[in-house]
């Protein structure tokens, strides 16, 4: 059946953390690091945490675990400074939210899926601050539903939140498709509720994985503009 509903993953996806930031926060307790070395070790460290984590830890376990890795991958030996450094980036993570850069083309392809007719559902795990983050980043008005784990108090990989956005955004398993940067909380997470799960996978990292992958959200679009067209069967 032809995709009506496509769910998407906040963090990782929609938007990433601000490295700058991270690099000034950093440098502020006498670490320095260019973000460009902390982005280019992002998706290596969200690897290794999925495949180390798999769905048997919470978000919040996940998500300070992957700072500390993404700086033993970019080389920065965790220190009294780097501790410092992520409290005060928790601190403001907790105002504000610090998942705060749109990906180069993931806006536009949001507003292709939203000019094709579907139906666009934020499922995520995140922390009550992801409408005001949405709105603050102009985005909000790309998508009909918006899932934030914290306010319904159960979160990805059990199937009860992708169930939930099922139901408020009216759609049907079958025609519905979720795409995420993790394996083990993403796809799992949505195979269990009767989902399609789809792995944004932008260095191809998780080949072998038993799932459909793709690099960026405009080839996502590629494929569910092709698939709506009945150019892919």
């Amino acid at each position: 059946m032809s995709i009506e509903t496509v769910f998407l993953d906040a963090g990782g996806v929609i938007v990433t953390p601000n490295w700058q930031r991270v690099a000034g926060a950093l440098e502020a307790h006498g670490v320095k690091v260019p973000a460009a070395v902390l982005e280019a070790a992002d998706p290596h460290a969200r690897y290794e945490l999925d495949v180390a984590k798999g769905s048997h830890a919470s978000d919040q376990q996940r998500g300070w675990d992957y700072f500390n890795r993404v700086l033993e991958k970019a080389g920065v030996a965790q220190s009294e400074a780097t501790g410092a450094a992520l409290r005060d980036l928790q601190a403001y993570h907790d105002r504000v939210n610090l998942w705060e850069r749109v990906p180069d083309g993931a806006r536009e392809a949001v507003e292709r899926l939203r000019a094709a007719g579907l139906t666009l559902v934020i499922v995520s795990n995140a922390n009550g601050r992801l409408r005001v983050l949405l709105d603050r980043l102009g985005l909000a008005g790309l998508f009909d539903v918006v899932i934030d784990s914290h306010e319904e108090g159960v979160e990805k990989p059990d199937p009860r939140l992708f169930r939930l956005a099922l139901e408020r955004s009216g759609a049907s398993p079958g025609t519905t498709l979720h795409v995420g940067d993790l394996f083990h909380v993403d796809v799992e997470g949505a195979r269990a509720a009767g989902i399609r799960g789809v792995l944004l996978d932008p260095l191809g990292l998780y080949e072998g994985f038993d799932c459909e992958r793709v690099r960026s959200l405009g080839e996502l679009a590629d494929r569910v503009e092709a698939e709506r067209d009945g150019s892919v069967q």
